[in-house]
């Protein structure tokens, strides 16, 4: 999968778990080893995003990681919730 396929892929699993879906917006960055999706929502819908215990985080990040390629040489897939604490 190529970058546009996974923000697609994040798109679709993240829309219908909001309230407010037009606040959703996805960054990506490269670095060295991983390709970083950083997934910024609505303050509301933060805890929707992250779900009880981080369950539906962790859904979402086994997902999102499980398409990356099995090159040897590709880069890792990363997925990030800015929870606004920051």
């Amino acid at each position: 999968m190529d970058e546009t396929d996974i923000e697609s892929l994040i798109r679709s699993l993240v829309i219908p778990l909001l309230k407010q879906p037009q606040a959703l917006s996805i960054t990506q960055k490269d670095d060295g080893r991983y390709h970083r999706y950083i997934i910024d929502v609505a303050p509301n819908d933060v805890g929707r995003l992250i779900g009880r215990q981080r369950h539906v985080a962790a859904a979402l990040r086994t997902i999102v990681e499980g398409t990356q390629s099995r090159r040897a040489n590709s880069k890792r897939v990363r997925l990030l919730i800015n929870d606004h604490r920051h």
